[in-house]
C-alpha cells in the first residue's frame, strides 16, 4: 500500500491512480449488489468518469460531479430515484476512497 501524503494528492493521477480506480471499482461492485446494472453502468461511464476527487482534509474525500447528471444519461428511474443513487454511489466512493488510502475504518 502506498503511503497517502495530501500533497501529492494535487497530482492524484500521477500518484495514486491505482488506488483511485480500486476505490471507484469498489464503490461499483457495492452498488452493483444493490442497484440494476442499466442504472449503475450509465451512471459509471457518464457521470462517474469525468468526477474529480478531493482531499479536504482530516481524513474526508469529496467527489465533484459534472454539470446536470440526469441530463447525462438515460435511466429506467425518476429523477428523484437517481440522485438518490448517485448520491449512495458517491458518498460509497468517498468511503472506499477513505479505506483505499488507510484513513480510517469505516467500510
Amino acid at each position: 500500500m502506498t503511503d497517502f501524503d495530501p500533497e501529492k494528492f494535487e497530482e492524484k493521477y500521477v500518484h495514486y491512480f491505482d488506488e483511485l480506480q480500486e476505490a471507484y471499482r469498489n464503490a461499483f461492485q457495492y452498488m452493483h449488489d444493490r442497484h440494476d446494472s442499466s442504472i449503475l453502468r450509465p451512471i459509471d461511464h457518464r457521470i462517474l468518469s469525468e468526477s474529480e476527487p478531493f482531499y479536504g482534509g482530516n481524513g474526508e474525500f469529496r467527489i465533484e460531479l459534472p454539470d446536470d447528471p440526469y441530463e447525462r444519461v438515460s435511466v429506467p428511474v425518476s429523477e428523484e430515484t437517481f440522485d438518490e443513487i448517485l448520491s449512495t454511489f458517491v458518498e460509497r466512493i468517498e468511503v472506499e476512497l477513505r479505506r483505499v488510502f488507510e484513513l480510517d475504518d469505516e467500510g
